[in-house]
């Protein structure tokens, strides 16, 4: 079976866009996919890359208009400018990791869940009580918020490591059997023709 280790952080917009898609694909080339939350700040520290608020200003006006074209394209209901943003994304990172490592729910729906609550619904992802709802809502124990998050935090930093040796260094990013790159959502039809064979 084909591995897609997909890195990701909740409070990346990009992530969100990206739906459904990588599960979609994921399906349809029976392939597994992995979800591995990583520190935003620290992989962007290890790779050269600079967080929002130290982008020039070009940048974060260019990264606006995208995301409104973007979004608009994705048919997902989208706030550009959430209530809370930037905020800490370790605790949904913990439960994502808890969750995957538990089984039992759906953790295609707790991600969805908890990056539509940044993006779209104007919540917290670093509250408790926004984390719990996500994890009871995608049928999972929603006590792993508390009982996972030693183990979220030791897999958190070993996603870390993962990422940087595996050539990641932005969100979303699918890394295909260990070798092929897709840095992106609007990668995702590369990503289907690559594991369709045709790229």
């Amino acid at each position: 079976m084909r591995q897609i280790d997909y890195y990701l952080t909740v409070v990346s917009p990009w992530t969100y866009l990206v739906g459904n898609r990588a599960v979609e694909i994921a399906a349809a080339h029976g392939a597994q996919l992995r979800y591995k939350p990583v520190d935003p700040s620290a992989l962007f520290a290890r790779t050269g890359g600079l967080m929002l608020n130290e982008r020039h200003e070009s940048r974060r006006a260019y990264r606006l208009q995208e995301l409104r074209r973007q979004s608009k394209k994705s048919g997902l209901p989208f706030n550009i400018q959430p209530a809370f943003f930037p905020t800490n994304p370790a605790p949904a990172a913990y439960a994502i990791i808890a969750a995957q490592e538990a089984g039992g729910g759906d953790i295609h729906a707790l991600v969805q869940s908890l990056t539509r609550a940044c993006w779209a619904e104007d919540k917290n992802v670093a509250e408790d009580e926004v984390i719990t709802a996500a994890l009871k809502d995608a049928g999972f124990n929603p006590g792993l918020a508390m009982s996972g998050m030693l183990t979220g935090a030791e897999i958190y930093g070993r996603n870390l490591e993962d990422a940087v040796a595996a050539g990641v260094f932005g969100f979303p990013f699918f890394v295909v059997d260990g070798t092929e790159h897709f840095w992106g959502q609007d990668r995702m039809d590369d990503l289907n023709l690559y594991l369709a064979g045709e790229l």
